[in-house]
């Protein structure tokens, strides 16, 4: 029908606003602009005729994220059409008055807002750390750039961030890393945090509110039941229906929140329970299956490792519960003797030891079933300690033989390698190992071998 250039920069969010026939834009520059929508004068400057009472954008607060050299990723109009919300890539909140252009509150959802409040929502501080790590994962891809890749951004997620008001308008409904925030902005309170206890797990980034408070035609209803009150629930106090259906960082599933939360209901909350709420309609990656069969694939391949080295003994806890895939590989190679005679070609003094090539030279190695295999990154576990026990690879999905165990934390490896054990006991091993003299390709210049693997 027709173009419009109203931006210099990429688009990073837009909203219509029905109640005033106009739309609302924000670009990567933090330019935010707001035009008419009706047939004569689409992309038009907004006029009284669109609830606009300002004659001059530099009376209002609309270049407010241009001076703050931030931009809007998600935007919401109220169903009134009397104001509209910005979440910031900065994790600021602002709610504007649509008439007058002006922030009326601002709320904070950086991380070290919670660093000194996150005991208030029920957090110890390793839950809260696990949170904070994937906040810092989501702020380097594009669900938290408005879908436009950047300079920061590592990865492209195809998840884009948003937030929502209630059918009031006064509610507004913020996701964020503590649950879904609902807050009356009237009265800047915090009413509840919607899936609270899900937020351990997941981090929802995507919101729908579908409002369970339909309009009922009682006439309608009482023709269709031949005059009869009697089948009409008269029930003025129910409370509501309504359902908050949330997307999740990284997650495939959709989420669906209700008032009645079976995980707040039952006092000891076990997989069961999680089974029976869930609806696994989805192609099931190998957690999902291993949680379905109901077997523990301990009890297959194994729980612990024993590295056997001509300097002393690795014991190494394995997770066969959360990395599977990778602990067969790993315990399908240690059982058929692959492991045996395998040097450690590289070492780096306060960084790693590597090993499982047959070649000796970090060219070689593969899985039990020939070729790569795909990753298997687990929130829980990372590279946050020494002593971690990872798949060595040549980027994404290209897991074989090779691993490595770590002497120092090594965050910046999270999710780039599949964490599948820890060193419980032989950390005196492994820093001997360490401190060996290596040659300018990191090789120890004595040899170190793995004699066997036993398997526990």
């Amino acid at each position: 029908v027709k173009t419009i250039q109203l931006h210099a920069s990429p688009i990073t969010a837009m909203a219509y606003n029905s109640k005033w026939n106009c739309v609302i834009s924000a670009d990567l520059k933090g330019i935010l602009e707001i035009w008419d929508c009706r047939v004569d004068n689409v992309g038009s400057p907004p006029t009284v005729a669109n609830g606009i009472a300002f004659t001059s954008k530099m009376d209002t607060q609309l270049y407010e994220l241009m001076r703050k050299k931030t931009y809007a990723i998600a935007l919401a109009v109220s169903p009134t059409g009397t104001h509209f919300c910005v979440m910031g890539h900065d994790l600021k909140v602002r709610l504007y008055n649509h008439g007058s252009g002006n922030i009326l509150v601002t709320y904070d959802e950086r991380p070290k807002v919670y660093d000194r409040s996150f005991a208030k929502y029920g957090m110890d501080a390793i839950d809260y750390g696990r949170r904070a790590a994937v906040e810092r994962e989501m702020g380097q891809e594009t669900t938290m750039t408005g879908g436009v890749v950047t300079n920061d951004v590592l990865t492209k997620s195809h998840q884009l961030f948003n937030l929502s008001f209630d059918p009031t308008g006064k509610m507004l409904l913020i996701p964020t890393c503590v649950g879904i925030k609902l807050i009356n902005w009237e009265s800047n309170k915090l009413i509840t945090v919607i899936g609270k206890k899900d937020a351990s797990t997941l981090r929802f980034d995507n919101i729908c509110l579908c409002s369970g408070d339909a309009k009922v035609n009682r006439q309608m209803q009482l023709a269709r039941s031949g005059g009869s009150s009697a089948t009409i629930d008269h029930d003025e106090t129910k409370k509501s229906d309504a359902l908050l259906i949330a997307l999740a960082f990284r997650k495939k599933r959709f989420y669906v929140l209700s008032h009645d939360d079976p995980l707040e209901t039952e006092e000891d909350v076990d997989e069961d329970v999680m089974l029976r709420r869930d609806v696994l309609n989805e192609p099931p990656d190998a957690e999902d299956r291993l949680i379905v069969d109901g077997s523990s694939s301990k009890e297959k391949v194994g729980s612990e490792a024993i590295l056997r080295t001509t300097m002393g003994d690795i014991h190494i806890k394995l997770f066969p519960d959360e990395v599977p895939k990778t602990i067969e590989n790993f315990v399908g190679h240690s059982k058929n003797g692959y492991y045996d005679g395998v040097i450690f070609h590289r070492v780096i003094k306060g960084f790693m030891l590597q090993t499982g090539d047959p070649l000796g030279d970090g060219t070689g190695g593969e899985s039990i079933w020939g070729g790569e295999f795909e990753d298997e990154f687990v929130r829980d576990l990372r590279h946050d300690r020494p002593f971690t026990v990872s798949m060595a690879n040549a980027g994404p999905g290209t897991n074989g033989s090779q691993f490595f165990v770590t002497t120092v934390p090594t965050p910046w490896l999270d999710n780039k390698h599949t964490v599948f054990g820890r060193v419980t006991k032989g950390m005196d091993v492994c820093t001997a190992i360490e401190n060996v003299k290596t040659d300018d390709t990191d090789k120890p210049l004595e040899e170190i071998s793995i004699l066997s693997v036993d398997i526990l």
